[in-house]
């Protein structure tokens, strides 16, 4: 590994771990950052393939939206702290529209009172432009859709994040960005490590990877009364990582937070998402887990060392998201004896009502729903003398024709008189539907780069 000039440990804080996250969780992570008085960046990982398919269709309903719902939400308690002690914010909360929350962002601020921050937007990750039409359809073949893209989004890597923290941007705004990189690009700025120097990279790249879901590595889903036990689990923690000059990793929490960081919490986050332990890919760095080393070095502080790291793959994946009609769904509840027999005749009847338009979806939540499948052949062999006295009937499917989705729903609305006995509590609901196909293409291809938020462009160059 090539000598790294001697720097302060930075300190990566998590205040989210998914869209919809708690929206107090940075507050506690703010005062813990600084308090300890060292290089600190605080990332908020807020998407996902389904939050970034219902951005692209909130975009299309209004060009001002497509980014994450909360992100106001999260920055207005913690905004002016942040920019106050230097504490950079990165994340990937731009979703399908980076721009339009950079704007919102600077609005937030001027609301606030405090000097707009240099807001660096990256851009590179949308590909849906006709310029790339011919890289996709090379990409995918015979599984190029035929139905008009809606969007199509390459997992780029943390160099334009690095890039941007470099030129003094205190607010990094990503769409769809490599989750590890939201922790990789901060890293590469603080420590100036070489792009090639694969064990640094791949140490920060799964020093994010523990971070990137937020509290799942404190304790939130690796709780399991009297099997694993996690205390306070209403006031969790969210998870801080100290990474020094090697790329090692410390994680631990706000002091007084609730949760644990145990080496079995972040055993169980290390090995999420992985197939391959020596072969962890991302747009970065490979990285190898397979010698690690979890060790717990005090109450709630865990370090990770042994990871290793080679050459950083070709291609990046790209997702691509295509309508495909609309979604329908609705669900009603029957309660008392025999209430299973008649949530299943309820669903036979709606079956030979809408016979033959599309494969419907039925399940019985209580009974037979999460081990349930999409052909629903349960209806005919499921032994129901044992069930539950309270089920819900949830039926489902989907259809290219608006009007003939709708059929369904005001089906099973109907159910309330034209029985069975006892139904109640109709729930409704109808939404647009992409779908989804994914691919490679050569990282060559694929351009990336930062550009300042028009509003703060002279800040920047201040």
């Amino acid at each position: 590994m090539n000598q790294v000039p001697h720097k302060p440990p930075l300190l990566v804080g998590c205040a989210a771990g998914f869209s919809g996250d708690r929206i107090d969780a940075a507050g506690p992570v703010v005062q813990e950052l600084i308090a300890r008085a060292q290089p600190a960046v605080l990332i908020f990982e807020t998407l996902a393939e389904r939050t970034l398919a219902l951005a692209q269709l909130a975009r299309r309903s209004d060009p001002n939206a497509g980014f994450e719902p909360l992100m106001l939400d999260f920055l207005r308690p913690i905004l002016a702290d942040c920019l106050q002690h230097g504490i950079r914010i990165v994340s990937n909360f731009g979703a399908a529209n980076p721009d339009g929350a950079a704007r919102a962002i600077t609005e937030l601020a001027q609301q606030l009172g405090v000097p707009l921050p240099r807001i660096a937007v990256v851009r590179g990750d949308d590909v849906s432009a006709s310029a790339h039409r011919q890289l996709l359809q090379n990409a995918l073949g015979t599984q190029m859709p035929s139905q008009p893209l809606v969007s199509a989004n390459a997992y780029i890597g943390a160099r334009p994040i690095a890039e941007a923290l470099q030129a003094g941007a205190d607010i990094v705004v990503c769409g769809r960005v490599s989750d590890p990189s939201l922790v990789v690009g901060p890293a590469m700025a603080h420590y100036g490590w070489s792009w090639d120097d694969w064990d640094r990279l791949a140490r920060a790249t799964m020093a994010g990877h523990l971070l990137e879901c937020g509290t799942q590595v404190s304790g939130g889903y690796f709780a399991d009364p009297g099997y694993k036990d996690v205390p306070d689990l209403a006031h969790l923690g969210y998870p801080i990582a100290e990474i020094d000059a090697d790329g090692h990793c410390t994680l631990f929490k706000p002091q007084g937070s609730g949760g644990c960081i145990t080496s079995a919490t972040v055993k169980e986050q290390l090995l999420y998402e992985i197939h391959d332990p020596q072969q962890y890919f991302t747009p970065d760095v490979v990285a190898d887990i397979s010698q690690a080393q979890v060790v717990q070095v005090g109450p709630n502080q865990v370090r990770l060392e042994g990871v290793r790291g080679h050459a950083r793959p070709d291609c990046l994946k790209v997702n691509i998201c295509y309508a495909t009609g609309w979604f329908a769904e609705g669900e009603i509840s029957y309660a008392g004896p025999r209430a299973a027999e008649r949530a299943k005749l309820a669903a036979q009847t709606i079956a030979q009502r809408l016979a033959g338009i599309a494969p419907l979806r039925t399940d019985l939540i209580g009974v037979t729903s999460v081990w349930g499948n999409d052909a629903s052949d349960w209806l005919a062999a499921t032994d129901f003398s044992h069930a539950s006295e309270d089920v819900r009937l949830r039926m489902a499917w989907q259809h290219e024709d608006h009007a003939c989705a709708a059929r369904l729903p005001r089906e099973i609305n109907a159910l309330y008189c034209c029985g069975p006995a006892g139904g109640g509590g109709v729930r409704t609901h109808m939404r647009q539907r992409l779908g989804l196909v994914s691919c490679l293409v050569p990282q060559q291809d694929i351009a990336t780069g930062f550009h300042w938020a028009s509003a703060s462009a002279q800040t920047a160059l201040a």
